[in-house]
């Protein structure tokens, strides 16, 4: 793969993931000789760490660097690739730049792909021309498939893509609601479950669209103006959970992934599990409603799955705990976490009796642990 390059053009991400030491190694300011140890990876770094300081040496202003950095992120070690492309906490555009890198590698292929960061829209890039075994895992994630429209119109016009696959893809988006008449393997689907009528009829009543809903209820394009603004007056709220209910699949998963906070509250609700982990795994998503579904004894295994999964989020002490009180909670996840735990709270869960069993018991082996006195080996 050749990379063009345009001096306007200005990295998506900064470099304060880097301890301070690091920085020096990307900073256009910085010798040559600094930037293209980092561009030969000779500097010492975490495998995700190493990825985002290779992208963002792929806009340094010398050529030299952009060159050796293309050669070295084109064959990465596969220490560095397996642990990083798995990983999800890797900036999104990093992991973009390398799904391109990587298109034409089955094994790294399908870890960028399952990779819940990795951007649609790169996805959709390579889903055109990839190998047989990563458009089937591309085809798998239905997800992806309802939220962006790209991804089923370039895995349609992919010569290596079987025709069971793409046929079957087809016939779930339409369930679905998803209207792509330029795609004429969706027509065919719609025949198929609708009868050769369908070929000439317009399609059913499909409900408001996702950006007929964002214009309608006025909600912000950008998250930072979503968390600022206040909160929607009830009746309004109550109005826009009516439009939601109407709304074929495919539409909520696009409100889910840019809408509000009202309207992710209404869809991480829905009956159907894809619009949940749509809601999520959102980027607008905030810690607040993240915390409110680990508490949640409702929440479905899907979303709590996404949860205690992100490591960003254990980061966050109210979910970590939340995650432990849950009982929805796989054991092994709750015992694991118990164990980063603050004194006084594996106080309270060793006395709450609303926790689970196992969680209960396990706080009190680790209180009594504490309280016994410590072995002199010395006597």
């Amino acid at each position: 793969m050749t990379e063009s390059f345009d001096p306007a053009q200005v990295c998506p991400i900064t470099a304060d993931f880097l301890p301070e030491n690091m920085k020096k190694h990307v900073d256009p300011k910085a010798p040559v000789p600094l930037r293209m140890m980092a561009a030969k990876a000779f500097i010492p770094l975490n495998p995700a760490d190493m990825l985002s300081v290779l992208f963002i040496l792929s806009y340094d202003p010398e050529a030299s660097v952009r060159e050796q950095v293309l050669k070295t992120a084109s064959a990465l070690q596969d220490r560095t690739a397996s642990s990083g492309f798995r990983d999800e906490e890797v900036h999104p555009p990093v992991l973009g730049w390398f799904t391109r890198l990587y298109a034409n590698n089955d094994v790294y292929a399908e870890m960028l792909v399952l990779n819940g960061a990795t951007p649609d829209d790169a996805i959709a890039a390579i889903a055109e021309n990839c190998s047989k075994r990563t458009a089937e895992v591309i085809g798998q994630n239905q997800l992806r498939i309802l939220r962006h429209d790209g991804i089923l119109r370039s895995l349609s016009r992919n010569p290596n893509a079987v025709g069971a696959l793409i046929d079957g893809i087809c016939d779930f988006a339409v369930r679905s609601g998803l209207i792509l008449d330029d795609v004429p393997q969706m027509m065919e689907a719609k025949v198929r479950l609708f009868g050769p009528q369908a070929a000439t009829q317009p399609p059913p009543q499909q409900g408001p669209t996702a950006d007929q809903l964002m214009q309608e209820f006025g909600m912000p394009d950008a998250a930072e103006a979503d968390e600022a603004a206040p909160p929607m007056e009830e009746t309004k709220k109550l109005s826009l959970s009516k439009r939601i209910m109407s709304m074929n699949v495919s539409e909520k998963i696009k409100l889910a992934t840019k809408g509000n906070k009202e309207a992710r509250g209404i869809l991480i609700r829905d009956s159907n599990k894809l619009v949940s982990v749509a809601v999520i795994r959102s980027p607008r998503i905030t810690d607040g409603e993240v915390l409110t579904q680990a508490q949640s004894k409702t929440c479905i295994d899907d979303v709590l799955r996404v949860i205690y999964s992100n490591r960003e989020w254990l980061r966050k002490y109210a979910i970590k705990l939340a995650l432990v009180k849950n009982p929805k909670v796989p054991q092994g996840v709750s015992m694991r976490l118990m164990t980063t735990l603050h004194e006084h709270d594996v106080k309270g869960l060793a006395k709450d009796k609303n926790v689970p069993g196992s969680v209960q018991m396990l706080a009190k082996k680790q209180m009594e642990k504490k309280a016994a006195p410590k072995r002199d080996d010395d006597k």
